[in-house]
């Protein structure tokens, strides 16, 4: 079945892109407002863009009725934000910070949650959280009525030094993080089930033996 999303209501667009592009990390936002007020909420349209320099990536969705949401205002005003990491132990809370909380509200008092000082940015990072990428803005595009594309640049990383096995080289525990991965609707994806695949070289496949028969 083709879809033609100049056809299409955004409900329906939504549900097709969510439904079929999965899994999606989750970034677990936080930012500060012109006054310093902390904000918290969890963006699972988000990825790792770049690597030289560092970069990730935000889709920022508003509300239909509010205008744009508290995190796009806030790193649209202050040009930085942090962008922390959720494991399953902390699944239940990350959905509590999503509550359409009035502005103003800290959402990590709401969920229980601590902050701790960042080290480059001016917003906190979630104590709890085992990691929390550092962001300052690179460029932003208006996408929709109420819709944001944020390109952040990466000046600094925190990650738990319990997981951490070489620092110098980079090295970390990825499977100990176990960070969860949104799915569709209100279904979230464990990220303990892998498997791996050796990337084909051109050499070794253009002189790989062919199959018998």
């Amino acid at each position: 079945m083709q879809f033609d999303f100049a056809a299409l209501d955004t409900a329906t667009g939504y549900k097709l892109l969510t439904a079929t592009v999965t899994p999606r990390p989750i970034a677990w936002v936080t930012t500060c407002d012109a006054g310093g007020a902390v904000n918290a909420a969890p963006y699972s349209f988000f990825n790792v863009v770049g690597s030289a320099p560092p970069t990730v990536v935000l889709g920022l969705l508003g509300d239909p009725e509010r205008g744009f949401k508290d995190t796009a205002r806030n790193i649209m005003a202050t040009g930085d934000f942090v962008v922390n990491l959720v494991p399953e132990g902390l699944a239940e809370a990350m959905n509590i910070t999503a509550v359409d909380a009035p502005t103003g509200m800290n959402e990590l008092d709401i969920a229980g949650l601590d902050s701790a000082p960042s080290a480059k940015v001016r917003p906190p990072r979630i104590a709890q959280s085992p990691v929390a990428l550092e962001c300052v803005l690179h460029s932003a595009v208006v996408t929709g009525p109420h819709q944001t594309l944020v390109i952040g640049r990466v000046v600094s990383m925190f990650i738990d030094d319990a997981y951490v096995i070489d620092g110098p080289r980079g090295h970390v525990d990825n499977r100990a993080l176990a960070l969860v991965a949104r799915s569709f609707g209100s279904e979230y994806i464990r990220t303990q089930d892998r498997f791996s695949m050796d990337r084909p070289t051109w050499a070794g496949w253009h002189n790989r033996t062919p199959p018998k028969g």
